[in-house]
């Protein structure tokens, strides 16, 4: 297939390319600066999880969405904030029979679009002011797809796998289509695990409880997964967190497959691993708070559920990303006495 990578530089899209491209497929991917310049003169270099020799792929290198031609599939993998900015060239290499497949973590704009119920079509404000979004992307366009691989970026066009490969996907409206069953394949011929569900939304859940949790506190602790499941009153906060988040999924018809403990021991399992939005912390960049907290406070409200511990966490990381923001990304630490 001809692919188009947004983010193709960065540490999932970067995984991605590199694996579709090996397979076989016409890769392009979207990045800037010394990243562009190191695809373009190395390749993209993955370092994979058990194995000795580092995997290079060559693929095509551009700076500008609009610098490629109409692709058979789109993978949007790029910050939910970084999203709206792109969304005019985005919108403009997208054709009548392009599959878009966002990546980004969190509550996703497109959360109530082709949604039977009250809730059809309500805009996700947090991560898409005003529907500008979902007034840009034509929905039919879109396959939900929920990110699980641990990845991080070494450095310009280095990609280093950490653990995991699963790439679930589904229709918006639950059915299971024949361009599913193409998107499946062809990442399971690259090497991915990508089932088809028939509830994109309540995976998406799933993997959000970690997120919504563990990411924000680990920037505010600066400890990794297993130190925050592993110190009493980190895992409290956690298991709070969680169950005010199920409280709100559950309003929207959402079950979940596995029960708060059992997400947290998945978690530590994971074990000293930085969470991206850690790892954004340090590098200076924006952390992508909103999308993941901002907008599940947000369903809180639409749905009249209480979120004190979630509006806590949210108020506190916030307030720690614009610190960090004002200081043009200088990390500064108070000295030790």
């Amino acid at each position: 297939m001809k692919i188009c990578v947004i983010g193709g530089g960065g540490a999932i899209g970067g995984y991605l390319a590199a694996k579709l491209a090996r397979a076989g497929n016409q890769v392009t991917v979207v990045a800037r600066g010394k990243t562009l310049e190191a695809i373009k003169k190395n390749g993209l270099t993955l370092h994979m999880e058990g194995e000795s020799k580092p995997l290079v792929a060559k693929v095509n290198a551009v700076e500008k969405i609009t610098d490629d031609d109409t692709p058979d599939v789109v993978m949007l993998a790029v910050k939910a904030h970084q999203v709206e900015p792109i969304i005019d060239d985005l919108a403009k290499i997208i054709g009548p029979n392009t599959v878009l497949i966002p990546m980004q973590n969190g509550i996703p704009w497109w959360y109530f679009q082709r949604l039977a119920g009250g809730y059809q079509d309500h805009p996700v404000e947090t991560v898409d002011a005003g529907g500008l979004i979902m007034k840009k992307i034509d929905p039919r366009n879109i396959l939900g797809c929920v990110v699980y691989p641990a990845t991080y970026t070494e450095s310009p066009g280095v990609i280093r796998h950490v653990e995991g490969n699963r790439f679930p996907i589904g229709e918006l409206d639950g059915s299971v289509s024949e361009r599913a069953k193409g998107i499946s394949q062809m990442m399971t011929d690259a090497g991915f695990k990508s089932p088809i569900l028939e509830d994109i939304r309540g995976e998406i859940w799933l993997k959000l409880w970690g997120n919504m949790t563990f990411n924000p506190i680990s920037a505010l602790t600066h400890e990794h997964l297993e130190g925050i499941c592993q110190y009493p009153l980190t895992k409290d906060l956690a298991r709070n967190m969680m169950a005010e988040a199920q409280a709100i999924a559950e309003k929207l018809g959402v079950v979940f497959r596995v029960d708060i403990d059992r997400r947290i021991a998945g978690a530590e399992k994971v074990g000293k691993h930085k969470t991206s939005m850690l790892q954004d912390l340090e590098a200076g960049h924006s952390l992508e708070i909103d999308a993941l907290l901002g907008s599940v406070i947000e369903l809180g409200q639409i749905t009249n559920t209480p979120t004190p511990c979630l509006s806590t966490v949210f108020a506190l990381t916030k307030l720690l990303n614009t610190k960090v923001q004002s200081s043009h990304g200088r990390l500064c630490l108070p000295l030790a006495a």
